[in-house]
């Protein structure tokens, strides 16, 4: 792109140069809308040249550029450089010094028009009365990778997407396409999730006809995400039912380009048992979609059918497949998956871009008051982890289409759009074409660095990052700025509800930690205040937190905000106030206020010593409180809900190159919150994923001394046994079932694992097991020296 000054397309017409099919009148139909709802200005469309000087924004494909109505050698000159003409690829360039000013979008075809004018619209500053675009403007562009979308499943669980009426969908969709998606995936109308919802503004069926009708106008295919919901495929009248429930779909919906039936999560059927199910659904299919495509996910498949899965493809080869998907819970990385699956089968990805906790692709260093309070399905811009996520494609895969369960996400989507067409895009400009776009060109620096901001609010200790504050200055700086009309955009207002929620959480956890460590110095002056005047004094000072609250405006700019977008997109940020699923499905706003300290666990505590009769046995519970993490002279405590950087993990590669922690430690995050009261380090943990083992390291022990271990091991995947060993070969414990809920379980380590002066430790889980490959996490470990 060259060029420093700027043409005035205020005035222009859009000329159109149909062909078959039509999509470059729907490309200027949005060119026409969406500048109209930017700029205020109505574009006229047009087949031919209108008398004047207005500017001509000219729309058509390669194969009909002699049917353009006009000639212009400038045209012929920037056509004839351009040697390729790929799939939904464009040119877009400028013919400023002919009269009138042109700027051609050529497509290589009918989409490629359309993709053309939302590159354009995405490069355009557009504000009340005015559009420019710098003179010279010339780029030509063609998609990396040929399948690009994203699942936008219309159920009761997501957090947003099951209040929207069709015309959102339209403006959904849409805006996909303006940032290069060219597929949408549908959930039908029985999967993993309720069968209605008070949200739903149409049956789930009729919806889904209405989003395939919306794809079919923009061009943009159709896959199905199809859970096989039944339990047993062995038996005939399950099979007979499956194929009359599923041909309902397969009627209603006017297009259907592609089918993708998840192994699991949900689904439970070995693969000897689906695949002649999916086989007979495929042939169903074809009587109504005849190009439409069968795919298959191994998701959540254990060793032994994943081994079925893959021997199937390798011995029947069944031509019926088209294809194989990589998704969440497979534990390997892509390319590895890629080695196994016969190169008779493309490889599509399916990657979560929706959950920050208990997912394919965590926050990393990700603080536990977050995990305590924004949840899981928080609004979730995550920018540079997107970018290192996306790049463990390479070469591996035809495209993607990824896992969402709401716009929270709405960011990422773009960021993997944009990736889609070219992985090596400046990110930052991505985000600027982001902001110009949907916030405007007041802003489009500003938001955009924003997006980058509330991303680093989540890295690392929250206590130490003091930037979170600063980015909840920069978000009120614009907000202050900001029009009425800024003031009511949903991604505005979902990046401003961030920012302030962000901010309160670190100040509420500056605030408690501060309140814990002062009841705490009372607890320990026991012996001079005597039992009861500690814990009365202690548990006033805990209770300031309630009684005492800081931040109040940002609390209730919170509460404002989390309406407003209730108003806007039906987003619903509370199961009480706006009839969420649940908390974990993103109503984040019921666990603003959620203890950030251990005042639960503590007062519980508290008030059983005060039922002691005896003065000594109370002191003595007190010191035990106060003395928890004390592991004693020549011993070890680690907090695993909490480590960063912790010097006594092994570790494992960069996060660039392990975003699913396959070969690295992980840290996680109770799904389900645990009723209080519980100990706040129980509500995190740090582990390995899948059959790897989590190491611990620890050196400087004495030789010549004995030691034990006491442990608190996590709450996941409860019906898998763990065991620990030492030195690889050391039995510490056997396969044991885990506590639920959790507390501290001790056993004595062999001298032997000792006797070098230092030790390693390894938790491992039953082999084989597959599911979400959880299970061996410690939350509190000590390593005590045992007394001679």
């Amino acid at each position: 792109m060259e060029g420093t000054t700027q043409l005035n397309l205020a005035s222009a017409a859009v000329l159109v140069v149909p062909s078959p099919g039509g999509l470059e009148y729907k490309a200027a139909e949005v060119l026409v809308e969406e500048v109209g709802r930017r700029a205020n200005i109505r574009w006229t469309t047009v087949t031919q040249p209108t008398p004047g000087n207005a500017p001509l924004i000219v729309l058509c494909q390669a194969a009909a550029v002699r049917e353009i109505p006009f000639n212009d050698t400038e045209l012929a000159h920037q056509l004839a450089e351009v040697q390729v003409f790929p799939a939904d690829g464009f040119h877009i360039f400028t013919s400023a010094h002919s009269s009138p000013a042109k700027v051609y979008v050529i497509g290589n075809d009918a989409r490629g028009v359309l993709y053309g004018a939302g590159f354009l619209l995405r490069h355009l500053t557009m504000t009340h009365g005015s559009i420019l675009l710098q003179d010279g403007f010339k780029i030509t562009k063609a998609p990396k990778y040929r399948l690009r979308g994203h699942q936008l499943g219309y159920r009761d669980k997501t957090n947003s997407y099951d209040g929207w009426d069709l015309a959102q969908w339209d403006q959904y969709i849409r805006e996909l396409v303006i940032f290069g998606a060219n597929a949408i995936e549908l959930i039908p109308p029985r999967s993993d999730d309720l069968s209605d919802s008070v949200h739903f503004p149409l049956p789930p069926l009729e919806m889904m006809e209405g989003m395939s009708q919306i794809a079919a106008n923009y061009g943009v295919d159709v896959w199905i995400w199809y859970p096989a919901m039944d339990d047993n495929y062995a038996d005939p009248a399950q099979v007979e039912f499956a194929l009359k429930e599923w041909e309902v779909v397969y009627q209603r919906l006017p297009r259907i380009d592609a089918i993708l039936v998840p192994g699991g999560d949900p689904g439970n059927t070995r693969p000897k048992n689906l695949m002649p199910m999916l086989a007979r659904q495929t042939e169903l299919l074809h009587n109504y979609h005849p190009q439409a495509q069968m795919w298959i996910s191994a998701q959540g498949f254990n060793q032994e059918w994943r081994e079925e899965f893959l021997s199937i493809l390798r011995t029947e080869s069944p031509d019926w497949l088209s294809g194989v998907v990589y998704g969440p819970w497979i534990h390997m990385p892509i390319h590895e998956f890629r080695k196994l699956v016969p190169k008779k089968y493309p490889l599509r990805n399916y990657p979560d871009i929706t959950h920050s906790l208990d997912c394919q692709y965590p926050v990393p260093d990700w603080d536990l008051a977050y995990a305590l309070t924004e949840g899981r399905e928080t609004i979730n811009p995550r920018p540079r982890s997107q970018t290192a996520i996306f790049r463990q494609m390479r070469d591996d895969v035809i495209g993607f289409l990824t896992y969402s369960e709401g716009c929270h996400d709405d960011v990422n989507k773009a960021i993997w759009s944009c990736l889609g067409w070219d992985p090596d895009a400046d990110l930052m400009d991505i985000l600027r074409q982001y902001s110009r776009f949907f916030i405007g060109s007041q802003f489009a620096e500003e938001f955009a660095l924003g997006l980058l901001a509330l991303e680093q609010n989540w890295v690392g200790p929250l206590v130490a990052n003091s930037g979170v504050n600063t980015t909840l200055q920069q978000f009120q700086a614009m907000e202050k700025a900001a029009s009425p009309h800024l003031l009511k955009n949903w991604r505005f207002q979902q990046a401003l509800y961030r920012a302030y929620y962000d901010a309160y959480t670190r100040s509420r956890l500056l605030y408690e930690s501060s309140l814990e460590e002062q009841a705490m110095d009372c607890l320990r002056q026991v012996e001079r205040l005597g039992s009861l005047q500690a814990l009365d004094q202690a548990e006033r000072i805990l209770e300031k937190s309630v009684t005492k609250p800081i931040h109040t405006a940002w609390q209730r700019r919170i509460y404002q905000l989390a309406e407003a977008l209730f108003q806007s997109i039906h987003m619903q940020l509370s199961v009480p106030l706006y009839s969420a699923q649940s908390e974990v499905r993103g109503a984040n706003l019921d666990g603003l206020d959620y203890p950030l300290n251990d005042r639960p666990w503590l007062k519980d505590q508290l008030s059983h010593i005060r039922t002691l009769t005896d003065e000594g046995e109370r002191q003595d519970q007190i010191q035990q409180i106060t003395e928890w993490t004390n592991p004693g002279p020549g011993g070890y405590y680690l907090d695993l809900s909490n480590a960063y950087a912790c010097l006594y993990i092994v570790p494992g590669l960069p996060y660039e190159d392990d975003p699913g922690f396959y070969d690295s430690p992980m840290r996680r995050f109770p799904y389900w919150k645990f009723p209080l009261p519980i100990r706040r380090a129980w509500r995190g943990y740090t582990g390995a994923l899948n059959d790897a083992p989590f190491k611990l390291r620890f050196p400087n022990l004495d030789p010549d001394s004995h030691y034990q271990v006491r442990v608190v091991y996590s709450d996941t995947e409860e019906e898998i046994k763990v065991r620990l060993v030492a030195s690889e070969t050391i039995e510490i414990h056997p396969f044991i079932e885990k506590k639920i809920p959790p507390e501290p379980l001790e056993f004595d380590i062999p001298w032997e694992a000792t006797r070098h002066g230092s030790l390693e430790l390894s938790l491992v889980r039953q082999p084989g097991k597959g599911g979400l490959g959880a299970g061996h996490e410690i939350s509190e470990i000590w390593i005590i020296k045992k007394e001679a």
